[in-house]
């Protein structure tokens, strides 16, 4: 497991934010941030869990992701986002986002 990034919330978009719309949340490129934060913006309607919209989160890069998903409380299930696969967990009282290049 390699350290991506911190996923911090925010209360209205930020310049640079790109709209992921399945999952009704704007995001910045924490690559392009000095401290690896990612921040994120939810629109009223996002599917996604509320643990999620209401926590921050840290993401690591894996190589299995079905095998770092065993055995944890899913938050978001596995999915594809074209160039790689994203989930959420909550483990160790902690919103988790694995994350898989294909």
């Amino acid at each position: 497991m390699k350290y991506m990034h911190t996923g911090m919330l925010v209360g209205e978009k930020m310049p640079n934010m790109v709209y992921v719309e399945p999952l009704k949340v704007w995001i910045t490129d924490a690559t392009q941030d000095k401290y690896a934060i990612e921040f994120l913006y939810f629109e009223p309607d996002s599917p996604m869990a509320a643990a999620i919209q209401e926590q921050p989160h840290v993401a690591y890069e894996v190589e299995d992701i079905d095998a770092a998903l065993e055995g944890k409380a899913i938050l978001w299930n596995k999915m594809d986002i074209g160039n790689a696969y994203i989930a959420f967990v909550y483990d160790n009282h902690t919103v988790v986002e694995f994350y898989q290049s294909k």
